[in-house]
């Protein structure tokens, strides 16, 4: 254990060395991202300016609920990247995960350490930002249980929406190219959890809730920090089901990742 502990973090060292080579083109990277992702909240917040509540929820509140999901996606972004589909696909085409297989050292942490996005640490700190304003607006009551389920929270946000991207990765295996569902999911299930649950229509909650549990993973953890009444069919103690629903993703999604591999065939390159 603690010699993969080591190779993983001399695996990320080299993919951080290499990336601050060019340290102007790195800021300019994790700035252009910060302001980008931060756009969309200046844009909630116009809008909010005019008609005041989203299913009445305070601009405080969903700037809590996004700031949350966006540190979550921003750091699952980090520690997932080389399971993204997008960057995984062209190690399978181009026969670099062939490679990888030769190697005495166990595949998926060599997965894990194949990809280190560093710029992408502009989304997090851009969640930070919105998640501070949010729970200053919101004038979040702070307890000791709070603070200690928030990086809960956190950590639960970063394996579920991982989970998505090893699935992701997976299905690579099977259909080379990257599967634009996938995306939907992922990226479109971060948006998603930017807001409360019951704005969508009930196919979608639904589906949110039973088949891809998200809504376990931030809406109803918001519901506990914001002292709001939940509107689903679940009683309060499920707003402490995060870390639960998240290890079952995880679980889940590594048992198809090993499922794929045992059935994985090269694209001869």
């Amino acid at each position: 254990m603690r010699r993969t502990v080591i190779l993983y973090f001399k695996l990320i060292g080299i993919q951080i060395r290499s990336q601050l080579e060019y340290r102007v083109s790195f800021l300019m990277d994790v700035v252009s991202t910060f302001i980008l992702n931060f756009s969309y909240f200046v844009a909630l917040a116009l809008i909010l300016e005019r008609f005041g509540t989203v299913a009445g929820w305070t601009l405080g509140d969903l700037a809590f609920l996004a700031g949350l999901a966006e540190m979550g996606f921003g750091l699952m972004d980090l520690v997932f990247s080389g399971f993204d589909p997008d960057g995984f696909s062209q190690f399978v085409r181009l026969g670099k995960f062939d490679q990888m297989l030769l190697r005495p050292v166990n595949i998926s942490l060599q997965v894990f350490g194949s990809r280190f996005l560093v710029r992408r640490l502009g989304r997090f700190v851009e969640g930070c930002v919105i998640f501070g304003i949010g729970a200053g607006l919101a004038h979040i009551q702070w307890t000791l249980g709070k603070v200690l389920y928030l990086p809960v929270v956190l950590l639960s946000i970063v394996a579920g929406m991982g989970a998505l991207f090893v699935v992701g990765g997976t299905l690579i295996f099977w259909t080379v190219q990257p599967v634009v569902v996938v995306n939907i999911v992922t990226y479109g299930g971060n948006e998603l959890m930017s807001y409360p649950i019951t704005i969508y229509p009930r196919w979608i909650q639904g589906f949110f809730t039973y088949v891809i549990p998200l809504v376990f993973l931030n809406y109803l953890p918001g519901l506990y920090f914001l002292n709001k009444p939940g509107l689903l069919d679940f009683p309060p103690i499920f707003s402490f089901a995060a870390p639960f629903a998240a290890a079952l993703m995880l679980f889940l999604a590594f048992q198809f990742w090993r499922f794929g591999l045992k059935h994985y065939q090269s694209t001869g390159t």
